[in-house]
């Protein structure tokens, strides 16, 4: 089967750690054909069927030079989006308009046949902070507000807080507040850009000391091991990118309870992969536009993450075809 993979450049993957590559590689072995783009290669022309220029790829083994394309220039060969068997949308966040349009254009694709995962609309419907505002019962204290004296409140009553702007990712723009309330003011000021920008505000977990737990859900069930991504030092945030120490180990009862009860709704919406982020017993994220952890998962369990996604993606195409 032709899979259509939607990702960043490929000279920007990090093979070692990288989960679009790991899905790449168990579904290459499974016999399966994998062609490339990015987003700015897709194409609608009125009249006409949502068009990508692809790049049809062979994965080597090699470390360095990990793959060989058949076509040279990005520009070589178009096809419809519904001539894939499937269509596996992992761009990269920020959800900037860029990624909102894509999901536009898939969407029409969707309606022409395609069968792209994650679903177009629910990567929309999803964005990955403020989908957790959905279920009060799993979160903690949290806030989403543009306005300054809003966060002050929150903050008064809750001494210790995390602000964070809605479309980061891997950390990036995370503050801590402590019961001091130092330079509460123009942190605030700096995410909303005096009112211009929606913040969203959290209580304090300590439990983050150990770990922001990722718990992957493939196919609505949970994969059975986390990755802890512990603060280093005097770092608050767990992210890998900012220097977290990933940490796998099994569910706790409190993930598998977390994630039995977002698994059946995320995929009945169409989320085929989802990495809900949980510190303690609270979800803080529900990642669904390339969620991540696949390699560091089977490097320190050996649980192949990567094959059960294939499983998960065949059964969905084959329910698709049926």
């Amino acid at each position: 089967m032709n899979l259509l993979f939607i990702t960043d450049p490929l000279d920007t993957f990090k093979i070692h750690k990288d989960s679009t590559f790991v899905m790449m590689r168990a579904l290459q072995a499974r016999g399966h054909r994998i062609a490339v783009c990015e987003p700015k290669d897709i194409m609608w022309q009125s009249g006409g069927r949502v068009t990508a220029y692809v790049r049809d790829i062979t994965l080597t083994g090699d470390p360095v030079t990990w793959y060989n394309a058949e076509q040279q220039a990005p520009n070589e060969r178009p096809q419809a989006l519904a001539d894939f068997g499937a269509v596996l949308m992992r761009k990269d966040p920020p959800f900037d308009s860029e990624f909102f349009y894509a999901t536009h254009m898939l969407e029409k694709a969707e309606r022409e046949g395609a069968r792209v995962f994650n679903k177009p609309r629910a990567l929309r419907d999803h964005p990955e902070k403020l989908a957790i505002m959905e279920f009060p019962h799993l979160i903690g204290p949290t806030l989403v507000t543009r306005d300054a004296s809003d966060i002050r409140r929150f903050h008064a009553e809750h001494g210790d807080i995390i602000l964070k702007p809605l479309d980061g990712m891997g950390g990036m723009g995370i503050f801590r507040v402590r019961a001091d309330g130092l330079n509460l003011g123009s942190i605030t000021e700096t995410l909303n850009k005096d009112g211009a920008q929606s913040v969203m505000v959290q209580k304090f977990l300590p439990e983050i000391a150990q770990g922001d737990k990722r718990v992957l859900v493939i196919g609505g069930q949970p994969v059975p091991y986390s990755l802890a991504r512990i603060p280093q030092g005097s770092e608050v945030r767990g992210n890998l990118a900012a220097g977290g120490k990933g940490v796998a180990q099994p569910l706790s009862a409190r993930d598998r309870e977390i994630a039995e009860t977002l698994g059946p709704v995320l995929a009945a919406r169409g989320l085929l992969l989802a990495g809900v982020d949980v510190i303690g017993d609270c979800v803080t994220e529900i990642n669904v536009t390339s969620p991540t952890c696949f390699q560091e998962i089977f490097d320190q369990t050996g649980f192949d993450v990567a094959a059960m996604f294939a499983d998960a993606l065949e059964a969905a195409i084959h329910h698709h075809l049926q």
